[in-house]
């Protein structure tokens, strides 16, 4: 009799051995599919942020082309007031004050040129940064997102190491 209940206890107490190992395996395959899951998602916004710092980038370059264009056109602006004042003063040197008063208008038209231009320059160049600012915030959301992704990893492998180690 006390044979017959210890190879039932035994028996017993083996079968809940092998539960409690299916469990933990199933556990362990749960862990691994939420693993797996994360990393699709990780990966996911990883493409998003990338997606984000690249239409940001073509906007900032996009800013950039208009503030150069703006200063190649104040530097023209500029050479043209140097070219209004050379004719100013010969004008003034002749005498022909008609032609003087002509150069001051077109002096006075350049100068509103240039304002105009700077005030374009600058405000591209204020849109510029702000493409700059959200290019570093993406990257930084990217590499969050990639430590993310390759702790996900790491978990993914330990996960299938637990579950190769309890098959055997």
């Amino acid at each position: 009799m006390r044979r017959k209940i210890l190879g039932f206890s035994l028996m017993l107490l083996s079968s809940m051995c092998v539960y409690a190992q299916n469990s933990d395996a199933n556990q362990d395959r749960r862990d691994l599919r939420q693993d797996q899951r994360d990393v699709r998602r990780d990966q996911r916004d990883i493409n998003a942020d990338r997606r984000d710092i690249n239409r940001d980038r073509v906007e900032r370059n996009s800013q950039l082309r208009d503030a150069n264009r703006d200063q190649r056109d104040i530097n023209h602006d500029r050479a043209d007031i140097n070219r209004d004042r050379a004719e100013y003063r010969q004008d003034v040197r002749n005498g022909d004050m008609k032609d003087a008063a002509k150069e001051r208008r077109d002096i006075r038209a350049d100068e509103r040129d240039i304002n105009r231009d700077r005030t374009d320059r600058n405000h591209d160049l204020r849109k510029a940064h702000a493409e700059q600012r959200d290019i570093n915030h993406d990257r930084r959301d990217l590499r969050r997102d990639r430590v993310d992704r390759n702790k996900d990893r790491r978990d993914i492998r330990t996960d299938r190491r637990d579950l190769h180690r309890d098959k055997h």
